[in-house]
């Protein structure tokens, strides 16, 4: 790709990427994905980003010290999320914008967030949200749309801090408290409910009644997103409470885009 006008002011430079096509039957992007780069260095993330043949891509990456770099437009699909899935879509490429932060992630020590790089965030996706018009709840974390692949961006990303900008859905996490749970290997009505209720906010989770690997992974997922002080996959009264009240709280748009 040729070089490009960013799509927006706060973008510091832009470093066109080899990896991205056109958005599926003409689909505007309603979304946005968080990432981390999971990657020893920021120099790896951007050749790993923008280098032909690797077949990844991200409209954009922010750095730990806040520069803002824009790798593809925002009205191409580039490709971040892979196979992933939300309330009933599953091209999630052609309806999102994706943004890499720059991390090492878990598997090279998963460092905190710096504060001027949440602020960019922050700052970034409030832009893509008036532009795009995303709506709060449909800003999400890549292992809430690839759950059973990706950890990204994790329990340490603060999602609190975007919320209390109005950038992404949150409510204040059920307290932890001993009791029964959920977990794996149990069949009952209560894990029929609770997958239900974890489709009904849009994760790709089947209904069985059956609290099998896949929904572990699920509710880890939400647990890293949602109720990141325990990620351990149980559903325990903080997860279910938490994701009740998450349900209770998004607006009644949320279900139309569930359905459609």
């Amino acid at each position: 790709m040729r070089t490009f006008t960013p799509d927006t002011s706060i973008a510091s430079d832009v470093i066109p990427s080899a990896n991205y096509g056109d958005r599926a039957k003409g689909r505007q992007p309603d979304m946005i994905v968080l990432h981390y780069t999971g990657m020893p260095d920021v120099e790896g993330a951007i050749r790993q980003l923008c280098a032909a043949g690797t077949d990844v891509s991200a409209h954009y990456i922010v750095l730990e010290d806040g520069r803002i770099v824009q790798l593809v437009p925002e009205a191409k699909r580039a490709w971040h999320a892979g196979v992933s899935s939300w309330a009933g879509e599953e091209d999630i490429n052609s309806c999102s914008i994706g943004i890499e932060i720059v991390n090492r992630g878990h598997d090279w020590g998963y460092p905190e967030f710096p504060l001027r790089q949440t602020a960019a965030v922050i700052t970034l996706c409030r832009g893509i949200m008036l532009r795009r018009k995303v709506p709060s709840h449909r800003v999400l974390a890549h292992s809430d749309v690839a759950p059973a692949r990706k950890k990204d961006p994790g329990e340490k990303f603060p999602w609190h801090s975007l919320a209390n900008s109005g950038v992404g859905h949150w409510v204040q996490p059920a307290p932890i408290v001993h009791g029964e749970n959920l977990k794996l290997g149990t069949i009952n009505e209560s894990v029929e409910g609770m997958q239900r209720a974890l489709a009904r906010y849009g994760y790709g989770v089947p209904v069985t009644g059956k609290y099998d690997g896949p929904t572990m992974e699920v509710v880890s997922a939400f647990q890293r997103h949602f109720r990141p002080a325990r990620v351990d996959g149980v559903a325990d009264h903080s997860t279910l409470a938490t994701l009740q009240s998450l349900i209770a709280s998004l607006p009644a748009e949320a279900f139309v885009v569930a359905t459609r």
